[in-house]
């Protein structure tokens, strides 16, 4: 089970039992919500403001370091790396050459004087002396023009400069760091909440605080039992698929394939068929726990319904709830783009 101690991703952790995992699972489906939700149309420095919240939230619980570091490891070099292509690959996040509104040099645009002058006549020989006059008066106009100096460049007011750092090819903006910011943040909150979350909620208590918050939607005749019943299958299956994939990745290893002389068509032909055995066997799983539900007398989840947790507020839970009712007040007052 090497695979399950090194990539525990959606697995419950048994021990030991911190703090979080005696929250009740209502609650902390609330705070999963509020995660995934704060940061829509939230600024990126309140996106960043989460991602410490989740890592004082592991440090504060005391989840063994073996459980969490090569999760939050890989997770912020994968973050990291999104940051760095954001911001220095794709500068501003958009190639749109902008036209723009005025033009370059205004101040010797608006010195100019408007041309004014007359069409030009018609090239005969009756006006041949008229336009040998034209020519050298507009030599001389432009020899004129040319000894004029050039308009010095005006010195900022401030010190802001959109442009960061621009050294060809590399040009990273303001606006390419605020993207970049956003993106990683926001695949750090989804991600490593969602695991955390599972990490500290059993699959039972996660499906019984789903069905009582789902208790009102009873009414307009939805199958609640049944789907928190199917959350609850999905949950406990998940360990059962990466041992499946552990299981094949074992026997391939022991027949020692050399893949450099399968070549490429002949190696896809190997995965597919390591595909196919995978779904085969979580398909086989599939039907033995149908048959212990049936043998164990399971009808209907309304007919043959267990109990597994006493749902009921305690102190603390009604204290992190206070502390989600903050939460959102600091959220709507101050997380918000600018």
């Amino acid at each position: 089970m090497d695979l399950l101690r090194s990539l525990p991703l959606g697995l419950y952790l048994e021990k030991p039992i911190t703090w979080l995992h005696k929250i009740d699972p209502r609650v902390k489906l609330i705070w999963l919500i509020s995660f995934l939700l704060s940061p829509v149309l939230g600024s990126s420095i309140w996106r960043l403001i989460l991602v410490a919240i989740l890592i004082i939230l592991t440090f504060t619980t005391s989840i063994p370091l073996r459980v969490w570091q090569k999760q939050m490891g890989w997770l912020l070099m994968f973050c990291s790396l999104i940051f760095m292509m954001s911001a220095v690959i794709a500068p501003d996040g958009l190639s749109i050459n902008y036209q723009p509104r005025l033009p370059k040099d205004e101040l010797t645009f608006a010195q100019q004087s408007p041309d004014l002058s007359l069409a030009p006549e018609p090239k005969t020989w009756k006006n041949i002396l008229g336009l040998l006059g034209g020519l050298l008066e507009k030599e001389t106009s432009q020899q004129t023009t040319s000894e004029k100096p050039k308009p010095t460049k005006l010195p900022q007011p401030t010190s802001y400069s959109y442009i960061i750092f621009q050294q060809k090819p590399i040009t990273i903006s303001r606006r390419s760091v605020d993207l970049g910011i956003r993106i990683a943040a926001l695949l750090f909150t989804v991600i490593y909440s969602t695991n955390l979350y599972l990490l500290t909620t059993a699959s039972e208590e996660i499906t019984a605080g789903i069905e009582d918050l789902m208790g009102i939607l009873k009414k307009f005749n939805l199958p609640v039992t049944e789907i928190s019943l199917t959350l609850t299958l999905s949950l406990r299956f998940i360990p059962l698929v990466l041992e499946e994939i552990q299981n094949l990745v074992r026997s391939l290893q022991t027949r020692a394939i050399n893949w450099k002389k399968l070549g490429l068509r002949q190696a896809s032909q190997v995965w597919l068929i390591l595909v196919e055995r995978l779904l085969e066997n979580l398909l086989l799983r599939a039907d033995q726990i149908a048959s212990a539900m049936k043998v164990r007398g399971f009808t209907t989840p309304d007919q043959y319904k267990v109990e597994w947790h006493d749902l009921k507020l305690k102190p603390l839970d009604w204290l992190v709830l206070v502390s989600v009712v903050l939460f959102w007040w600091i959220r709507l007052a101050w997380g918000g783009q600018g």
